[in-house]
């Protein structure tokens, strides 16, 4: 291989880096793609935020360009032999608070989108899917969408699936954590260093690293001495519960066709709260409406949020605190319907943030060769297929000026409080004070 013949060094193996690794090696088959992750590709845990039993796949974004790339990776998941297995089209009934669903009906419109999506009432809703959100709370609400195209993905099998493809392609994976990135004389990234004391070295070294993003790039200015590497306010670190029951057989004859349930709440309360249909094994998933930072010093006088610094990200490990969550987001979805369902398999899940939940796919302003692909801020999952796709048109400085704005390292954002799902609380706090907390 020519020495001028760009190389790859993709550091996380979630869904941006899976992607980026996937189109790369579709593009370029014969150059050197390597990813780097401290968790097998094929573990039975990790800590990706797409690692995960399922994940939502829709289209119904109020932001028109979310909506357009929504769009283009739903088709891909269900026309690709690749990808179409692992897609569920059970469609989604959303609560809306607010003007969300006309919004989404308009944007399909002006992208000439049709589908079986409508807006209905109160009344009409609880109808539905054989009244299965009947006793659901509609306190507030002005109607509900239901787009009976949207639906949910296998998340870690499909992953797993697009992942192996790739390295029988030729990408090279490489397991291990992540302990710095490496520059050169001229300040320009070389690559990393593992824990381990190993170095791998490309051209372009690209940051899929989600949540540990800040940590990564605080530790890189201070070994460094460039500042600038610091994420600063650009990017935070936001866990999430998350929490599955297992349905009986009765019940599961009931919830087997449900649509992924959505709680729609303005900026001023909060996210949203979710509940996915069960998978084969007759698991049903709820995430709760708490979204936390870990705000803790990493170095002497430098704090960040950052997951817990265990190798697991202590995931598993769920206090009692943060297992009322999803008690509560079953309560306002399924009322006396759920109200004896036993809670299992809870999990703090950690995304990356961005103040407008925009991604950053963007050049980092401070040194060449380096590149970051993150901020998933939890909803990154349903653009997977594509994600890569953008990704190398960053790289090669292809991008649409709209979407080079919307993604860049440096850009003007909103405050975060104009956000219902930025990290608005620390769980330390939710910790100490959760039964004084506002549900």
């Amino acid at each position: 291989m020519s020495a001028s013949t760009p190389s790859y060094l993709i550091v996380g193996a979630g869904v941006f880096g899976a992607s980026t690794a996937y189109h790369l090696i579709k593009k370029y088959p014969d150059r050197q793609i390597t990813i780097v992750d401290q968790d097998a590709y094929d573990a039975d845990s990790r800590v990706a935020a797409s690692w995960d039993w399922n994940k939502v796949v829709r289209a119904d974004y109020d932001d028109i360009v979310y909506c357009q790339l929504a769009l283009e990776a739903q088709d891909v998941f269900k026309s690709d032999p690749l990808w179409k297995p692992f897609f569920h089209e059970t469609g989604i009934f959303w609560i809306c608070r607010s003007d969300y669903a006309q919004e989404v009906i308009e944007n399909y419109r002006k992208l000439g989108r049709q589908a079986d999506l409508q807006a209905v009432s109160i009344e009409e809703a609880k109808k539905m899917f054989g009244g299965l959100f009947e006793d659901a709370n509609y306190d507030g609400v002005k109607e509900v969408l239901v787009n009976k195209t949207s639906g949910w993905a296998q998340a870690g099998d499909a992953l797993r699936a697009v992942t192996k493809w790739s390295l029988e392609q030729g990408v090279k994976y490489v397991t291990a954590k992540v302990g710095g990135l490496t520059f050169d004389e001229s300040g320009r990234c070389t690559g990393v260093e593992t824990e381990d004391g190993g170095k791998l070295s490309a051209s372009h070294t690209i940051l899929s690293t989600g949540a540990y993003t800040a940590k990564l790039l605080e530790q890189a200015a201070h070994k460094s001495g460039n500042n600038e590497l610091r994420a600063g306010t650009r990017i935070v670190a936001g866990g999430i519960t998350t929490g599955m029951t297992t349905l009986t057989e009765e019940s599961y004859k009931r919830f087997a066709n449900m649509p992924v349930g959505v709680q729609g709440y303005t900026a001023a309360y909060g996210p949203f709260i979710g509940s996915l249909p069960p998978t084969k094994d007759r698991e049903l998933k709820w995430w709760g409406e708490k979204i936390f930072k870990n705000t803790h010093e990493v170095l002497p006088g430098r704090f960040v949020s950052a997951p817990p610094s265990e190798p697991d990200y202590n995931q598993w490990n769920v206090p009692g605190p943060l297992k009322q969550d999803i008690d509560h987001a079953n309560d306002v979805f399924y009322g006396k319907n759920g109200a004896e369902w036993k809670m299992e398999k809870h999990r703090v899940c950690w995304d990356a943030f961005t103040t407008s939940s925009d991604f950053i796919i963007s050049p980092h302003a401070a040194a060449k060769g380096l590149y970051v692909a993150t901020c998933g801020s939890f909803h990154g999952y349903k653009f997977f297929p594509v994600l890569g796709k953008y990704v190398i048109q960053m790289l090669e400085d292809e991008l649409t000026p709209e979407h080079k704005e919307k993604w860049a390292w440096d850009r003007e954002r909103p405050a975060p409080s104009l956000n219902p799902d930025w990290p608005r609380f620390e769980m330390a706090d939710l910790l100490d004070s959760w039964p004084r907390a506002k549900l």
